[in-house]
């Protein structure tokens, strides 16, 4: 008789169970894309925009390196008087327009900082006794 008992409560719960998922017995839930609005359609305000003409330069196409130089230093935006003042200072006016292709020709005037600095910028990367450098006393 105990056994019975329990085979029926198992089957009962089983079966139970086997409700739950019948697609016939679903409860109902809201949708959750029907809950959000649809944005309304807006009809431009300006409608005088004329049409592009074949074969003219689209206006978004630039050169890469003019974006860049534009984003990094403004374009041809007017300097501000304290830019000025400081460029007039530093000789703006008066500065050479190749002097970085100036510096490392052989007849530009150079500091001789000695033997020394050359074998620091010579030596090996390291701790090693050849990475080091030996003054003279």
């Amino acid at each position: 008789m105990r056994k019975l008992i329990l085979v029926a409560t198992g089957v009962a719960l089983v079966a139970s169970l086997s409700a739950c998922g019948k697609k016939g017995y679903d409860r109902a839930r809201p949708d959750e894309f029907a809950v959000a609005r649809q944005a309304p359609l807006v009809i431009p305000p300006d409608f005088s925009l004329r049409p592009p003409q074949p074969g003219a330069a689209r206006p978004q196409d630039t050169n890469p390196s003019d974006q860049a130089l534009e984003a990094l230093f403004g374009g041809t935006a007017a300097r501000s008087p304290a830019e000025t003042a400081t460029l007039d200072q530093a000789g703006a006016a008066s500065a050479d327009a190749g002097v970085r292709s100036n510096a490392g020709s052989p007849s530009t005037t150079v500091v001789d900082k000695g033997t020394t600095t050359q074998d620091i910028l010579k030596s090996p990367q390291g701790d090693n006794k050849d990475a080091s450098v030996k003054t003279p006393q």
